[in-house]
């Protein structure tokens, strides 16, 4: 069983295209980032308020709004984007058990349990350090791993997909919004 949820990932990946040419935000909705990646629009719905709630992604106005990123992309960590989605969790739960041992026969001697639990110090130093790496990267770091990875074009094919897709809304509601107005003419003509 995974630590983080499958929101994690869907997150970070949409931010990821949210993260355009050399650094800079690009804007997109909901909707077009679930059909970019094949997420659930619904889930992803979930996260992108999350996202906002914690202020890593803003709203924007009008029919081709969407979100953008809130902060610049070199500002926001890997850890800030798994506690906006997930909280944040625990690798370890201690128990405290370390006074059970059968051996001392229902009155754990002083040393037993003097000081720290042993175990449990070493579970939170690699919560911390796990927690250190996820802060070091932020969400530029990783969109240039892609970027260094991906075909020269890729970043304009991904701007040219989601333009075109705002640009149909645009075209869209304009449309809708004529209608009414066209079938009051009729009416009255």
């Amino acid at each position: 069983m995974s630590l983080y949820s499958a929101g994690v990932e869907y997150g970070i990946h949409c931010l990821l295209f949210l993260v355009g040419n050399g650094g800079d935000t690009r804007e997109a909705s909901v909707r077009d980032l679930a059909e970019l990646q094949g997420v659930p629009l619904d889930y992803l719905a979930k996260i992108f308020t999350k996202l906002a709630k914690a202020k890593l992604v803003v709203a924007t106005e009008g029919v081709r709004g969407g979100f953008k990123l809130a902060r610049p992309s070199d500002e926001i960590t890997l850890l800030d984007i798994v506690n906006a989605i997930d909280g944040q969790k625990l690798i370890f739960d201690c128990r405290e058990i370390r006074g059970r041992c059968a051996l001392f026969e229902g009155t754990p001697p002083d040393w037993a349990l003097a000081g720290p639990c042993a175990v449990h110090a070493a579970m939170m130093t690699a919560q911390k350090r796990m927690e250190d790496a996820l802060a070091q990267q932020t969400i530029l770091d990783l969109a240039r791993k892609v970027g260094r990875k991906a075909p020269a074009e890729f970043g304009g094919q991904v701007d040219n997909w989601i333009s075109e897709r705002r640009e149909k809304k645009g075209s869209t509601s304009e449309q809708a919004s004529d209608a009414p107005l066209i079938q009051v003419a009729d009416i009255s003509g």
